[in-house]
C-alpha cells in the first residue's frame, strides 16, 4: 500500500509539472491565428515576449497573476525566442518558473510577414500584448510596471471592445 501511495502521488505530480512544461509551436501566424480563433470562447490576453527581452521576462510574473486572479479570461503568451534557443533556454526557464498560463513559441522568424497582421502599427517591439475578444482587439507595444496597471489595462480594454 506503501508504494501505492508513492506511486500515485509520483504520477500526481509528474502530471502537473508537465502542465508547466507544455509548449505550443506554431509554424506560421495562420496557424496562431487559428488557434486564437478557436479558443475564443472567452477574452484572451496575448502577450509577445522573449527569454532575452529584460522587460519581458520582468511582467512575465503579472500575466501569471492575471491568469490565477482572473477566471473570465484566458493568458497566452507568443515566445518569440531564438530557434536554437528553444531547448537550451526557453524550455528551462518556463520549467523552472513554473508558469500555468498557456506558453506558446512562434517559430516564423520572418516578423515582417506577420506582425502587421497583429497590428498594423506594431514595430516588431517587445513585450507587446493583444487583447481580444471575439473579432475586437486592442493592441499596445509596452511593458506593465505592474500586476495593477496590467489589469487595470486589460480591463478598460475589455470595457472598450465590448
Amino acid at each position: 500500500m506503501r508504494y501505492f501511495r508513492f506511486i500515485a502521488f509520483s504520477l500526481f505530480f509528474l502530471s502537473f509539472s508537465a502542465k508547466a512544461q507544455d509548449l505550443i509551436t506554431f509554424q506560421n501566424f495562420d496557424e496562431l491565428n487559428a488557434y486564437i480563433q478557436n479558443n475564443s470562447d472567452k477574452p484572451l490576453v496575448v502577450n509577445f515576449w522573449a527569454t532575452w527581452c529584460a522587460p519581458c521576462v520582468k511582467e512575465l510574473p503579472y500575466f501569471q497573476k492575471l491568469h490565477q486572479e482572473n477566471p473570465n479570461i484566458k493568458v497566452v503568451t507568443v515566445s518569440l525566442d531564438f530557434e536554437k534557443q528553444v531547448e537550451s533556454k526557453l524550455k528551462p526557464f518556463l520549467k523552472k518558473k513554473n508558469y500555468t498560463f498557456v506558453t506558446t513559441y512562434m517559430a516564423d522568424k520572418k516578423f515582417n510577414n506577420w506582425i502587421s497582421k497583429v497590428d498594423e502599427n506594431w514595430s516588431g517591439s517587445i513585450p507587446a500584448t493583444w487583447i481580444i475578444n471575439g473579432n475586437k482587439g486592442v493592441f499596445v507595444e509596452q511593458e506593465f510596471a505592474s500586476f495593477e496597471e496590467l489589469n487595470q489595462f486589460v480591463n478598460e480594454s475589455l470595457t472598450k471592445i465590448n
